[in-house]
């Protein structure tokens, strides 16, 4: 269960099983099992799913109810929604149902755990967050020692309290995590290690490797968004960590572009297989850990075979798609970015301005995160982006009284650092186009918003000809 804001039913939904059954084998001796290379639609085009294993194993403990409501890790990673959940499907579960499925649940499904639920009326009011942007209610506290302190809350809700804020957030993908760096996007299950070999460089900050932390994960959400009254047995995690680590998932087909594996190109799951990643890899500060390889802004590289196609094409043709997804990655790689007030860059490194481009901060090669834990903060939980039906905190400085209102403090809920507020890490790209809406709040709708943020978070002046090969570009991965 990657991402402990998470779970969703008994084996897995109903309305999943209905919508899929063409594709399920079954015998006696394997159960249920979807076949690699499952597919399924998105706005785009279709994504394609690799398993390791040689096929996705449906008896797999990821797809079992072993807490006490219901759910599992398929509730919010379903195989068919980018291994995580959107909106269109989770009002689908609720109308169907009625909003009694396992998805919907108090604990953290509803906008409040007080909320009422007695008819569908008011399920459909409590669970708006849920239906609207496919959002998980995390609830943490204020460390005691914290540097700062809440002293407003504005919550719509009204639940959210400094013992327990309310942070609607996106449940990550569970699959691809052979990219991971950082579980969690406040990083809270990843832990320190002295022993460990993934350090940041020049320093004695280390991490457990991410499969230890995986499983701890899984755990966490079994007793937490499961409810569970046991914890995991070390078989039911391994056998967790191990199916989800075998995952690949990549879109493979394009509505306008066809196959995304055509004239050389790389994309689909096949090829994502066979990346090479490590901690450190390509590191955008140190250089490549292990190669010692100064940083490569040229990050991504699925459609370079494509760059030779011809702009001047039938707008509408295919070759015409498939340059405008190579023109997206050239500007992936290369479009100039002036990198200010991002906390975790510019304050860590002392600079008000970094020369740099969309590869500075997603510098894992064809995957598109961080290669190490690397937190920031770029605005995203700004009192300036809140919106009706988001919380609104304020916090104060307790040192120098300085005020800060945002919608999730992130990180700094697990530090109690002041410098953390806001911090979040960056998700693996891959796949992107099947789980909509964006970042961790799902605050954008679509691709095109997430281009349109950056446009003008960074001024980066970009065209609405380079927008579109952007959308295009990210569609495509």
């Amino acid at each position: 269960m990657h991402n402990r804001n998470i779970a969703r039913l008994p084996l897995i939904s109903a309305l999943f099983i209905m919508l899929t059954a063409p594709v399920f084998a079954k015998d006696d001796h394997h159960g249920s099992r979807l076949p690699n290379m499952f597919s399924s639609e998105n706005n785009h085009g279709k994504d394609a799913t690799f398993s390791t294993a040689g096929f996705i194993d449906l008896d797999n403990p990821f797809f079992k109810s072993i807490g006490t409501n219901g759910r599992s890790c398929a509730s919010c990673h379903a195989p068919d929604q980018g291994w995580t959940i959107t909106p269109q499907a989770v009002k689908k579960i609720f109308d169907k149902t009625e909003g009694l499925d396992p998805l919907f649940r108090l604990v953290d499904g509803a906008n409040s755990p007080l909320a009422d639920v007695t008819t569908i009326d008011k399920r459909r009011a409590a669970y708006s967050m849920l239906l609207n942007k496919a959002n998980i209610r995390v609830g943490i506290g204020i460390p005691s020692d914290a540097e700062f302190e809440l002293i407003e809350v504005d919550d719509p809700y009204g639940f959210a309290s400094e013992t327990e804020l309310s942070l609607f957030r996106r449940p990550m993908p569970t699959t691809n995590l052979k990219f991971l760096s950082t579980v969690m996007w406040d990083g809270r299950e990843t832990t320190l290690r002295p022993d460990s070999s993934d350090c940041i460089y020049g320093t004695s900050t280390c991490f457990s490797p991410v499969s230890f932390d995986l499983g701890t994960q899984a755990n966490h959400a079994t007793r937490g968004h499961a409810e569970a009254l046991r914890d995991l047995t070390d078989e039911e995690r391994d056998a967790i960590v191990a199916f989800e680590s075998g995952l690949f998932t990549a879109q493979i087909k394009d509505n306008e572009a066809g196959e995304l594996t055509a004239e050389k190109a790389l994309g689909g799951p096949k090829a994502l297989t066979e990346q090479k990643y490590y901690f450190g890899i390509n590191d955008t500060l140190a250089g490549d850990y292990q190669t010692h390889e100064p940083f490569n802004p040229n990050v991504m590289s699925l459609y370079d075979s494509w760059s030779r196609f011809n702009a001047n094409k039938p707008s509408h043709s295919t070759k015409s798609a498939r340059a405008a997804i190579a023109r997206g990655q050239a500007l992936f790689n290369t479009k100039p970015i002036v990198i200010k007030g991002v906390k975790g860059i510019n304050d860590d490194l002392g600079v008000s301005e970094l020369a740099g481009t969309c590869t500075t901060c997603h510098n894992t090669p064809n995957s598109g995160n961080h290669s190490t834990p690397m937190p920031l903060d770029i605005g995203i939980a700004d009192e300036s982006r809140r919106t009706p039906d988001m919380p609104l905190y304020t916090l104060k400085n307790k040192t120098t009284g300085d005020i800060v209102k945002t919608t999730d403090p992130g990180r700094a809920l697990l530090t109690g650092k002041w410098k953390d507020i806001g911090r979040f890490k960056g998700p693996i790209l891959r796949a992107v186009a099947s789980r909509p809406p964006y970042f961790h709040d799902g605050s954008a709708a679509d691709l095109q918003s997430v281009v349109e943020f950056y446009n003008a978070r960074f001024n980066i002046g970009l065209t609405e000809s380079e927008k579109a090969d952007l959308v295009a570009f990210l569609a495509a991965l």
